[in-house]
């Protein structure tokens, strides 16, 4: 079994998508993308883990992605089949996705 591992500089991509989202559509849009990364970008080259957090106060559900490229996700964004699960999403809230580089990591 794999799991999210984050480790500064460790040359992979990450993905941060931030939905805003009515309350009452929060667990629809929890679903919609729990559903597209199992049919989907999970099997999409480059994929390494999807961990999606739903805001407590209901607003906000946040998509964390690594990929082994950006190139990796940009590939996946292009694919019909992950468009239309995009489409789901975005049908039940506002995104805002960005890529991103891990520069530091810091525990107790």
């Amino acid at each position: 079994m794999s799991e999210t591992i984050i480790r500064a500089n460790d040359g992979l991509t990450t993905l941060v998508n931030v939905f805003e989202v009515d309350k009452e559509k929060q667990q629809q849009l929890v679903d919609v993308l729990n559903e597209g990364t199992e049919k989907i970008i999970r099997n999409r080259p480059g994929f390494v883990s999807v961990n999606i957090l739903a805001s407590k106060d209901g607003t906000r559900v946040i998509n964390y992605a690594q990929w082994n490229s950006p190139e990796d996700v940009q590939a996946t964004m292009a694919d019909p089949e992950a468009q239309a699960y995009a489409k789901k999403a975005a049908a039940l809230a506002t995104a805002a996705p960005s890529m991103y580089s891990v520069v530091s990591v810091h525990h107790a």
